[in-house]
């Protein structure tokens, strides 16, 4: 598949159902496993969810933009907003797993599983702009 998908949303909650079902649709003209689907779709929710919440301070509307592609063996997403800075590959350390779950910090667990759904993970900083780039292994 050559043409990639590519929604813009704006920085709310209920804007996430729209972009799961156009992510949905597209994939599966793509044949891409449903797993793999739902995968992708609970990884962008966590981190799209995250953004929301704390990545602005202004209370104004901010565009995120998710790109989605299919080759042959491989499902990646690509996320850009212009939310605060914010590396979840370093400013968000793995939770210890095995505490209890009275010991355990509020925090850092969807960003565990995120990491654990995908095969890739990169995050990069540019132009004032976070950019994250999620990528899931089709066939092994």
């Amino acid at each position: 598949m050559t043409e990639r998908l590519e929604v813009i949303i704006a920085n709310r909650l209920d804007e996430i159902p729209r972009l799961a079902e156009a992510i949905e649709a597209y994939c599966e003209t793509a044949n891409v496993s449903l797993k793999a689907i739902y995968n992708l779709n609970l990884a962008l929710d966590e981190l799209i969810t995250n953004l929301v919440s704390y990545g602005y301070d202004d209370g104004g509307r901010h565009d995120i933009v998710v790109r989605v592609n299919v080759t042959d063996d491989r499902l990646t997403a690509e996320m850009i907003d212009d939310g605060k800075p914010f590396d979840p590959l370093q400013d968000a350390p793995n939770p210890p797993l095995d505490a209890s779950l009275d010991e355990r910090p509020i925090g850092g667990l969807g960003l565990y599983f995120v990491r654990t759904l995908m095969d890739d993970v990169r995050y990069s900083r540019e132009d004032s702009r976070n950019r994250l780039v999620l990528t899931k292994r089709l066939k092994d």
